[in-house]
């Protein structure tokens, strides 16, 4: 006769048990605040602010599901089966055709690896440069979720300041050399130079190649994440920093903003003495990027327009960053800062340096809007007085409902703490 099921006390103990089993890297492993917000958004009546997700109505959905269709019928065996670990090479071949847009002309498949999304890509670059107590500088504020994979590893993340324009060079060269003086040395420099996550900033054209020198001159290597590139709203992308520094720069890309985040498809761009070593690294927890994924992807870059498909997204993202901006003009107490943005997805607010944004948040679900407090996005220990908000997924009037609740909640706080 089988036992019965253990009870609730009984599960919950040896769940409890279990824990005593964690490495020591396990106990690093946090779940993402970001996360954490769009769980919280997916509530009834809510207005979301706060996830950075692409616009895809816009996208020849009947085709693409024509397209998809076509792949399982025909080419299924393939479609279905296990491929390269490194991507196939017509995919590869139509990344570098994608990032020749950007200016980066110099592009070979062979150094091309196929990612699960950009994430992955930064998930290798520090399996294969970090070991425990390294360190790795970013931008302050920089993406939250570079912030949890250097945490998982275990790496020493120090931030480096930024303005309006990006990085300050001379912050960067400041604290690589007080890294050097402790002893220690630096890794890589993470950074999004292009309307960046969570600032929007984009790095100064005569700041571009100051960062490569610097770090050149330290022996430190550049991971440069460029997703939000293309979605520069005149159409006039910068001037990526691997453009003119092949062998110092590792490029990370992805297709989730300018073609489909749900394909789980980006890529790393390597130099070629480090080519081998980061696909393996990737390799070893991707395997293989799917390939149906990948036919699919290349299908749709070489049967659509996919450059007029990125301007319309470039015109939907114009126009709501500028209703996102008017009603933050409209609605927000004085004292309250925010950027303008010129692409990409998001505007950084900054209040009065009392206020902790994430006891803001509590107040704002409870007024029927969220967003990211700017303590998701440094790796500084304390209190932050920004946060972020995206206008990339909410309608015109969505935004300017959402910010009035939002200026809403800072007014009270404001007077509160006043």
């Amino acid at each position: 006769m089988n036992s019965p099921l253990p009870d609730v006390e009984t599960r919950l103990a040896d769940a409890h048990r279990h824990t005593t089993l964690f490495s020591a890297r396990a106990l690093h492993i946090k779940q993402s605040a970001v996360r954490n917000v769009f769980d919280i958004s997916m509530r009834p009546g809510l207005i979301s602010l706060a996830g950075g997700n692409p616009f895809l109505q816009t996208l020849p959905m009947d085709e693409l599901g024509d397209i998809a269709r076509d792949l399982i019928a025909e080419h299924g065996a393939t479609a279905l089966q296990y491929g390269s670990g490194q991507g196939t090479d017509e995919l590869r071949r139509a990344i570098c055709t994608v990032m020749a847009e950007e200016a980066i002309t110099d592009a070979v498949p062979e150094n091309v690896i196929v990612t699960a999304g950009a994430q992955s890509a930064l998930d290798a670059c520090t399996r294969v440069f970090c070991d425990p107590g390294d360190v790795v500088l970013t931008e302050d504020p920089t993406y939250v979720g570079a912030l949890n994979t250097f945490e998982a590893y275990e790496v020493d993340v120090r931030p480096v300041a930024s303005d309006e324009q990006g990085l300050l060079p001379d912050a960067l060269e400041a604290a690589v050399a007080a890294v050097e003086a402790e002893g220690k040395r630096v890794k890589f420099l993470y950074t999004i130079p292009s309307f960046a996550n969570p600032s929007g900033a984009v790095l100064a054209a005569d700041r571009r190649q100051r960062v490569v020198d610097v770090c050149r001159k330290a022996n430190v290597l550049v991971v440069e994440d460029n997703p939000y590139g293309m979605l520069a709203f005149d159409g006039e992308p910068a001037r990526p920093l691997r453009a003119d520094n092949p062998d110092d720069v590792v490029y990370l890309g992805t297709f989730s903003k300018i073609f489909a985040p749900g394909l789980r498809l980006g890529w790393m761009l390597a130099p070629a003495h480090l080519k081998q070593r980061l696909y393996l690294a990737n390799e070893c927890v991707v395997l293989c990027p799917p390939a149906f994924n990948q036919m699919l992807a290349v299908e749709y870059l070489h049967r659509f327009d996919w450059v007029a498909q990125v301007r319309s997204y470039r015109e939907v993202y114009r126009k709501r960053a500028e209703a996102m901006v008017a009603a933050l003009t409209d609605a927000m107490p004085d004292g309250v800062h925010w950027t303008t943005p010129t692409g990409g997805f998001f505007v950084w607010l900054t209040l009065p340096e009392h206020v902790d944004t994430e006891a803001l948040l509590g107040p704002a679900i409870e007024a029927g809007v969220v967003f990211v407090p700017g303590s998701a996005f440094t790796a500084a220990d304390g209190p932050s007085p920004s946060l972020r908000l995206s206008f990339s997924a909410v309608e015109e009037d969505g935004i300017a409902e959402g910010v009035r609740r939002l200026a809403g909640v800072i007014s009270a706080a404001l007077e509160t703490t006043r």
